[in-house]
């Protein structure tokens, strides 16, 4: 829901596109699924092991389904076994993190585009080198 793959872009930064990042409310409802905005702009979760790009492995680049920022680069994704696509790294400072509170005694970081606030994820300390994040990313 919060990415789509693409061919990798020459520069790996937010690209100079449509401002699609400034799109209301309402034409974001008219241009993605209930689904896709459900997940980036009421903070949904997609099941596990059924996403789109959960089992992947299209090399490319994923970008932002509501600003077509990229995110994430496929060189950077692993099975993580949990049922989401996971990925170690983002794309330079794409993706910002946010303390999430939404379940009182479990508290994460929730992942957002850095350009338009989707939700993408999740991510944690519990990943491979050279980071070790994982970084839980809704398709």
């Amino acid at each position: 829901m919060g990415a789509s793959p693409s061919s990798p872009s020459p520069s790996g930064q937010v690209s100079g596109k449509v401002d699609n990042a400034s799109l209301s409310d309402e034409e974001l409802k008219k241009r993605l699924t209930k689904e896709q905005y459900y997940v980036t702009r009421q903070k949904g979760t997609e099941r596990a092991f059924t996403g789109e790009y959960w089992n992947t492995k299209t090399p490319g680049v994923y970008h932002c389904v509501c600003c077509d920022t990229p995110l994430f680069e496929s060189s950077t994704k692993f099975d993580s076994g949990t049922g989401w696509p996971s990925y170690y790294q983002p794309v330079g400072d794409n993706v910002k993190d946010k303390l999430d509170m939404s379940i009182f005694f479990m508290p994460r970081t929730e992942s957002l585009c850095a350009v338009c606030d989707a939700h993408l994820g999740h991510v944690f300390g519990d990943g491979p080198p050279p980071t070790g994040k994982r970084y839980c990313i809704n398709s």
